[in-house]
């Protein structure tokens, strides 16, 4: 298995690489910014992108997916709930000061259950709403490892204060869909540094006393 994950971008997104060096395949989850970089390294490992996935539609995790998809022929997965922040991204890049990417609806719906990921390395998705209305989270069981995205991160959890955040939201998904899961889960934050479940279980300040 090849796995890297690497921040892309003004806001420093985590943009991660998922390959299967003997399928020679790969899918690509949150492909932000710098698409030239993630595209040349498919082409150093030569692997066939199959599968542009992203977690939520805020433009430091979505901004990129077009062009990646043109370049590669990758379909884009979002889930449906955020269409209301791809329609935005004129705000977006200009609550950041920057050029508006092309944007365009996704090839299908990241929707609750669904299964992705690559044949020897299969993903479910799970829909945890807060951050945004169609955040979610891709759960690698097998591998023990989860992306999720802006609504979990070592010692904090997503903002709340944007188009389509819910506070109380957020705190349920976390509890009914990212604290069941083992402790030794690997959590593959969409900013920061890498933690586990059971770390935040035990010392996440936004999830004690619950």
């Amino acid at each position: 298995m090849i796995l890297e994950t690497f921040p892309v971008g003004l806001l420093q997104c985590n943009c991660t690489l998922l390959g299967d060096e003997d399928a020679g395949e790969a899918i690509v989850i949150d492909p932000g910014d710098e698409i030239g970089r993630i595209e040349r390294r498919l082409t150093e490992l030569g692997l066939k992108l199959k599968q542009i996935l992203i977690t939520h539609a805020h433009i430091d995790h979505v901004g990129g997916a077009v062009k990646l998809k043109k370049l590669t022929g990758a379909p884009i997965l979002l889930n449906e709930n955020d269409l209301p922040l791809l329609r935005m991204m004129d705000a977006q890049a200009g609550w950041l000061g920057i050029a508006t990417p092309e944007v365009a609806p996704p090839d299908a719906s990241l929707a609750e259950g669904l299964k992705v990921g690559l044949e020897r390395y299969p993903a479910q998705i799970l829909h945890t709403p807060g951050h945004t209305q169609g955040s979610v989270c891709v759960h690698f069981a097998p591998l023990k490892m989860v992306f999720a995205g802006d609504t979990l991160f070592a010692g904090s959890i997503g903002r709340t204060d944007l188009p389509g955040g819910n506070g109380r939201q957020l705190i349920e998904s976390i509890e009914t869909r990212l604290m069941a899961l083992p402790d030794e889960t690997k959590v593959i934050p969409g900013h920061g540094a890498i933690t586990t479940i059971g770390a935040e279980r035990e010392s996440n300040p936004f999830l004690q006393g619950r």
